[in-house]
This record gives structure tokens, C-alpha cells and sequence, in this order.
């Protein structure tokens, strides 16, 4: 039976106020839990100061974060062409106009040992991730258990953004404003199901994930799909390893789905890092299914901080759609981004600004022109505002 987005956001209150419940002692007031830093990842760039007063639903945090862009494409595209978009794009696809990218609510409470996380967002981004599904809205909603004498362990249960890729749905979270060809082709947006992460030494974390496939709310697929992540945090470097496998159809029978997605980013100085993201995926539409539909992909990019306020990005990609299968076209594509970032320090919300120019390029006419033409490059221009409003802890 299929749950309508309502009924959704009546049962993540009803966990809300559970988690609560469990987390208050009787007679006191909970505390208020503190948001945990994001984990090291190629997407992380330095986080402005936040506000000056905590936000809290219970024991609950509560933040937001708003995006909006403006981007001009050079091919122009009409509506009548491709809804006028940027070809290949994601988040910020809207070309020729103003747009919001997503507008966010984030409550999170840490294991303790229960604990809980829900994002609620809006905007372009839910439209496309979101697009026809149960949990329209809803960009994470997960329980969380770490038990204390457990040694690190944690398990989840719910809906959370994949842990492939080298980038995030949340631009101010990445180094360019625009999302790779990677994070938009090669891999999913989100699991739904189980997963836990456990330390193994001083510096590696390995985690298994059963979910319903890619970018599923409920099983449609007749069996599970397996996730296998690594994380080996090194002084300057870390890598990152993400496997998944599993049936991908509607039937039980079907065929299976494979993805392998690997990063490593360097740390060399506080100042400047690099990282490369490989990735290489497959598709049977059934078993004994003779048609091997492959795709795969490596970015390259660095990140140099200037000073507090300013930072410049660039990217090269790389992306093989040998089959079609990604993209819808046979092709071989290139991509290359250079980002401007500036902060505005002495506002008292963390607000951030990118100036983007990117060039893609494929071996077949793919990208819109005007109404009619068809070219084999695209050019566009991207200005991005995003504001988080977080508590100061």
C-alpha cells in the first residue's frame, strides 16, 4: 500500500516525539544535543560561524539551509526544447532565470544511545530526487542506535542519502557549485533500510547496508540490495570505497544492478586539497541477460582556500556511457568547472557565494540549441547564494 506524503510526515513527528521520550529523563528538561560534525569527505569545505542562539525541538537541534542560483547557458535552450535546462545538469538546471535550488529543514538528535535525523527539504533538488515517490519532501529520516559499550558501533534504520560519490546534494557541502557528471549519472540519490558502521582500528570504519536498490522507498526489486563502505581516515589522506549489488527490477527474477565507487582525497596543508573519484557501474535488465549495460566515470579536482573569505575550485571529468544506459545516448563526454567562493564573514548567518563557468563537451550532438539545434558542447555561467542557519554550540 502506498503511504501519501502526509501520513509520512505524521509518522517521522510521532518517532520525533518517541525519541523524545526516550532521550529525557523524567521530570527534566533534555538537553540540548549537540550537531555532529560532518564526517571527513571530499565534499567538506571549511564551515562559516554560525548563529548566536540554539534552536530546539526537545532534545532535538534544528537548523536550515537555503539555496538559490541564477544560471545563463550559451546555447540558450528553449522550453519547447528541453524545458529549458542545462543538459546534464541536476540541482541548479534551470537556466535564463532565478531559481531555488532547495530551502531545508534539518532536526537531529545523536545516539545516546538512541537517537534520530530527519531532513526536510524543498525546492528543485526534492523535485528531482524525490520525483514520484512515497517520501516526497523527505531527504533523510533514520533512527539511530550506537550502544555505549559497543566500541563504536552504530546501526540506522530509515532513509539517507548514499554513501557513494564524492559530493553531496547540498552545494555549500561541495567545492563547485554545480554537482559532477559522477554524483548526477553514475550513481543513486538516497537508500532506504538498514545500515552500520563499525570502527575496525584506529583509522578505519567498515559499514553493510541492506536496502531496498537505488532511489526506492519500498521493495520493487524482490530481493535486497548489499552495500559495503570503507573509510580509512589517514593525517593526509582518505579513502573512501562504496560497493553495492543487488536486483534492481520488479521481478524477482530480474537482473542485478552493480556499482563500484571509490575516492581518495589528499590533505596535504589546511589550505589546499585534491581528491580523485572513480566510478564503474553495470546493468542486467535479467538474469542470463546477454545485454551488459556499463557506464563509468573518474573526476579529478582541487580545492585552494585563499584566505577566510575567498577559495577557488576546479574539476575535470572524464565519463563513458559506452551503452547509452546513464545518460540515454551512447556517448563520451568531458566536463570541466572552475569555481570563485566567497564568504561574508561579518554577517551573522553563514552566508556563501559561488561565481561558476563550466564547459561540457560529448562526442555526439546532445546538448539543446535554441529550440531545434543539436551541438556536441554547452557553456554556462552560474551564480549560487546559499545561507545555513545553524545553532551556536
Amino acid at each position: 500500500m502506498r503511504m501519501t506524503a502526509s501520513r509520512i510526515l505524521q509518522a517521522i513527528a510521532g518517532m520525533a516525539a518517541t525519541i523524545a521520550f526516550l532521550t529525557a529523563a523524567p521530570g527534566q528538561t533534555p538537553a540540548p544535543a549537540p550537531v555532529p560534525a560532518p564526517p571527513p569527505d571530499a565534499a567538506q569545505v571549511p564551515t562559516p560561524a554560525p548563529l548566536g542562539f540554539p534552536w530546539k525541538i526537545g532534545p532535538m537541534a534544528l537548523t536550515g539551509y537555503f539555496d538559490g542560483y541564477y544560471s545563463y547557458n550559451a546555447n540558450q535552450p528553449a522550453n519547447s526544447a528541453n524545458g529549458q535546462v542545462n543538459d546534464l545538469y541536476n540541482f541548479n538546471d534551470k537556466t535564463d532565470q532565478v531559481e531555488l535550488s532547495v530551502a531545508k529543514l534539518t532536526l537531529n538528535h545523536d545516539p545516546a544511545p538512541v537517537g534520530a535525523h530527519f531532513d526536510f527539504m524543498y525546492g528543485r533538488a526534492n523535485g528531482l530526487v524525490n520525483a514520484g515517490l512515497q517520501g516526497d519532501y523527505i531527504e533523510n529520516a533514520y533512527i539511530s542506535v550506537k550502544p555505549p559499550k559497543a566500541r563504536g558501533f552504530e546501526t540506522d534504520f530509515g532513509k539517507w542519502v548514499t554513501s557513494a560519490g564524492a559530493e553531496v546534494i547540498e552545494a555549500n557541502g561541495n567545492w563547485n557549485y554545480s554537482r559532477s557528471l559522477l554524483f548526477t549519472w553514475a550513481i543513486p540519490y538516497f537508500h532506504t533500510g538498514l545500515r552500520t558502521s563499525m570502527p575496525v582500528s584506529k583509522t578505519e570504519t567498515l559499514g553493510v547496508q541492506l536496502v531496498n536498490g537505488w532511489n526506492s522507498v519500498t521493495k520493487n526489486n524482490g530481493w535486497i540490495t548489499v552495500g559495503i563502505t570503507s573509510a580509512l581516515v589517514k593525517p593526509k589522506y582518505i579513502w573512501s570505497l562504496n560497493i553495492y549489488t543487488g536486483p534492481q527490477h520488479a521481478s524477482a527474477s530480474g537482473g542485478y544492478r552493480n556499482l563500484f565507487d571509490t575516492t581518495v582525497l589528499l590533505t596535504p596543508n589546511t589550505k589546499f586539497n585534491a581528491y580523485i573519484n572513480y566510478d564503474f557501474g553495470e546493468n542486467h535488465d535479467a538474469v542470463g541477460d546477454t545485454n551488459r549495460n556499463t557506464w563509468q566515470g573518474i573526476a579529478l579536482a582541487a580545492h585552494q582556500q585563499v584566505n577566510t573569505a575567498s577559495a577557488f575550485a576546479l574539476r575535470y571529468e572524464f565519463f563513458n556511457d559506452s551503452n547509452g544506459f546513464a545518460t540515454g545516448t551512447a556517448q563520451h563526454l568531458n566536463e570541466v568547472t572552475g569555481t570563485y567562493e566567497y564568504h561574508v564573514p561579518k554577517l551573522p548567518q553563514a552566508v556563501l557565494s559561488r561565481f561558476e563557468y563550466r564547459r561540457d563537451m560529448s562526442n555526439q550532438p546532445f546538448f539543446h540549441q535554441n529550440a531545434t539545434g543539436m551541438v556536441g558542447q554547452q557553456s554556462t555561467f552560474s551564480i549560487g547564494l546559499m545561507v545555513s542557519l545553524a545553532p551556536r554550540l
